[in-house]
């Protein structure tokens, strides 16, 4: 139960308190950088934990269980604190709610879905949805320490809402299957 992906995975998960630490004084340059440095920290260790246990033969039940649920609360935990501390401003909100939505409304179509015994497999473009997200909320982080590098800030905010409309699209996809699979 306690094999190296499934460490990686749960690493995850008790680093989101420190990352929202750091991110909790926008002002703090340092902080901010300290964040993106977890945020990248957090980032590989998801690269690696499926990574080692596909290579290894070792996935296992808790990590399928528990590697999505990282994921969730970890983007969950940055665009809330993003949000709240005005990194993620004003009607750019939306793009941020849009993709939390989908991802509250995918989690339980999944879960949904696995009693039915059906399983939904991860489009590539919701792979390219994905990256497009953690990279723009990565570069929200690191805005936060290059305050004076503005071109940062608005590209990541460009790449939310790039990030928003893929949402839309792939969360369109994976209700469409549902709805197959749902009692009229």
């Amino acid at each position: 139960m306690l094999t190296l992906p499934n460490i990686l995975t749960l690493s995850r998960i008790v680093a989101v308190p420190l990352l929202l630490f750091f991110l909790w004084w926008p002002e703090w340059e340092a902080g901010y950088a300290l964040g993106f440095a977890t945020y990248c920290l957090m980032g590989i260790t998801d690269y690696f934990d499926g990574y080692l246990a596909r290579s290894r033969g070792t996935v296992s039940k808790l990590g399928v269980f528990l590697d999505p649920i990282a994921d969730k609360i970890m983007v969950a935990a940055v665009i809330l604190i993003l949000c709240a501390k005005g990194i993620i401003p004003g009607i750019h909100m939306i793009a941020a709610l849009v993709i939390l939505l989908r991802e509250i409304a995918v989690s339980g179509l999944r879960e949904f879905l696995g009693g039915a015994q059906v399983s939904v497999p991860v489009s590539a473009l919701a792979k390219w949805k994905t990256a497009l997200q953690l990279t723009s909320l990565g570069g929200l982080v690191l805005a936060g320490a290059v305050p004076d590098q503005i071109w940062v800030h608005t590209t990541s905010l460009a790449m939310l809402w790039g990030a928003a409309v893929l949402t839309l699209i792939t969360g369109w996809d994976y209700l469409r299957v549902g709805l197959k699979h749902m009692d009229s």
